[in-house]
């Protein structure tokens, strides 16, 4: 039986993607996905555009787009490695961690996640992201303790392959569900009986 509902989002993970030209055909390929403890939320619009034309008095034909999606993700705290690998911040000889204006684009990257389900978690990765720095913010604090957060920005563009995310289904098999998290997701084309 599959999910009536979804809630909580967890299991946030990351994974640097290299892209490769050989002979003018791109290869993509993925480093071991990373925990991002700490997960808040995860809020994504659908980007693209849905343009109709019209003749003879009508909606003739409608031009329909998927341009990926864009939104916000929340973290208690982003880990260093995501400032490092992804955010591109360095860290000095003392170990502080250091941004310049010298890497003015952030690393692409897989971004994988889950979201809670009645029956089983719904897994998902979106394979090619894009995040933008964080804002710098905190509050004093009050006679209760209530955390700050740090959201970043997020767009997961289409690969040039076309190829914008995955997500489990009720009838995944095992070995896809289990290995979710130990590397990217890669589709399988289905083979002619």
């Amino acid at each position: 039986m599959g999910n009536k509902v979804k809630f909580n989002l967890k299991n946030v993970h990351y994974a640097k993607l290299t892209e490769t030209v050989t002979d003018g055909v791109i290869t993509y390929s993925y480093a071991t996905p990373v925990a991002i403890p700490g997960a808040v939320s995860l809020s994504l619009d659908a980007e693209g555009s849905n343009d109709p034309f019209y003749a003879d008095g009508i909606v003739y034909y409608r031009a329909q787009t998927n341009n990926g999606y864009s939104g916000d993700i929340e973290f208690g705290l982003l880990p260093e490695s995501y400032r490092t690998d992804i955010l591109q911040e360095s860290l000095d000889t003392n170990k502080v961690l250091i941004e310049d204006n010298k890497s003015t684009e952030t690393v692409k990257h897989a971004l994988l996640f889950e979201f809670d389900g009645d029956a089983k978690a719904i897994r998902h990765v979106l394979y090619c992201c894009s995040a933008a720095r964080p804002t710098i913010a905190s509050d004093t604090k009050e006679d209760k303790i209530t955390p700050n957060t740090e959201k970043l920005s997020i767009t997961a563009d289409p690969r040039s392959d076309g190829l914008i995310k995955a997500r489990t289904g009720d009838t995944t098999t095992d070995t896809a569900y289990n290995g979710w998290y130990g590397a990217v997701y890669v589709p399988v084309p289905v083979t002619a009986p």
